[in-house]
């Protein structure tokens, strides 16, 4: 009867963490980061943004900032304060919610006429698709797999079995 629990208890904490696993964090602009006349729209349309994985935003603090905005601030570059606004350099940004998300920069006309800015939509976790070896070898380089998750479950799993 114990061995049966703990097979279910075993079971169960591998489905949790392999979605953790499949998490990627995704470096904005790549090895440019967050920087001044970069084309977002083109680094981000062929990438899938699903719930669980995370944006990272790299700059020099004090030279920019990263703002989430609605969908008429992203096109009028119009900063809320309400909303917040990130400073420090390495803002890490974690895709909470499905649906489309909106970052510009707000440092003097940055979003208006030197291009910080960017647009994605986020996918529930449920739907992920299997990878195509295309995107697969394109982007590897380019997001982070967080195996953490993997390397608990195992030791979470070794240590059930020893109870």
């Amino acid at each position: 009867m114990a061995t049966s629990h703990l097979i279910i208890v075993f079971i169960t904490i591998l489905g949790v963490l392999a979605s953790s696993v499949s998490a990627k964090e995704y470096i904005v602009g790549d090895a440019s980061g967050w920087a001044l006349d970069f084309d977002y729209q083109t680094w981000a349309k062929d990438k899938v943004f699903f719930v669980g994985d995370t944006l990272v935003f790299n700059y020099v603090s004090g030279t920019h900032t990263v703002v989430k905005v609605n969908g008429t601030g992203f096109q009028q570059c119009i900063v809320s304060p309400a909303i917040g606004t990130l400073t420090s350099g390495q803002d890490v940004i974690p895709l909470q919610t499905p649906g489309r998300k909106w970052y510009i920069c707000g440092v003097g006309k940055h979003c208006e006429s030197r291009n910080m800015k960017l647009v994605i939509t986020v996918l529930p976790q449920t739907m992920v698709p299997a990878p195509s070896p295309m995107a697969a070898s394109t982007s590897s380089k380019l997001a982070i797999p967080t195996f953490y998750g993997l390397v608990v479950a195992l030791f979470g799993s070794l240590l059930l079995l020893f109870i």
